[in-house]
């Protein structure tokens, strides 16, 4: 009799992102156009980038966030979210740029993300601060915020604002991001997959599904 054939093992994919960077959700959207076409199953961990480390806590106006730290125009900046949100629209993800959007810190965001991966729910958790960011325009920096988003997913609001209160992941955050900087990671999102190929912002569907496919060619 034949045995059944093993099912192949799930590609390992490590993305280095912030929920703040509208080029990640694009880039892993994209990212599950390639692995549907393609047919590879694949394992995703999120690790922590935070693009501002050093905004205060009230956040600042994104237009003028933008504007400022890359030196461009008014008439860039509306070019740059015409075409994000025509991207977003492509991938199904919305994009709900206003003159009241802001920047903020994401370090609480991110132990959010890591305590969420302890209950097993870390991509739905990264999904839904992308959500609540872009699409809702809320806070993310704020403890209230994350806590009901938290409680949105149906986890526990109660040990989700214990973890966040008590700092029980910033260990885990920084050191994560250490270990990534240390890498040469600068930009994101930066994707590894099977823990040797980088590349870097949103390549697109079919750069992906390319590299998906080298990854696992097998020989007859």
């Amino acid at each position: 009799m034949m045995k059944d054939a093993q099912m192949p093992k799930p590609l390992r994919i490590d993305i280095v992102s912030d929920v703040v960077c509208p080029w990640c959700i694009v880039g892993y959207r994209q990212l599950l156009q390639a692995l549907a076409e393609t047919g590879v199953q694949a394992d995703v961990k999120w690790h922590p980038f935070e693009l501002n480390t050093d905004m205060a806590p009230e956040g600042q106006n994104l237009r003028e966030h933008i504007i400022g730290k890359y030196g461009i125009t008014h008439q860039q900046s509306d070019a740059a979210r015409a075409q994000l949100t025509a991207a977003g629209a492509e991938l199904g993800f919305v994009f709900n740029f206003s003159d009241d959007s802001r920047m903020v810190n994401t370090f609480l965001a991110h132990q959010l993300i890591e305590w969420a991966d302890e209950q097993g729910r870390q991509t739905d958790m990264k999904l839904a601060l992308f959500d609540a960011h872009f699409t809702d325009g809320r806070n993310v920096s704020d403890l209230a915020t994350l806590v009901d988003v938290a409680a949105g997913l149906g986890l526990d609001a109660d040990a989700a604002r214990v973890a966040l209160e008590g700092g029980h992941m910033a260990w885990n955050v920084r050191s994560m991001q250490k270990f990534w900087i240390d890498k040469g990671v600068r930009g994101v999102p930066a994707m590894v997959f099977d823990g040797q190929h980088l590349l870097t912002g949103a390549q697109g569907a079919s750069t992906y599904a390319q590299l998906l496919g080298r990854l696992t060619q097998t020989t007859a």
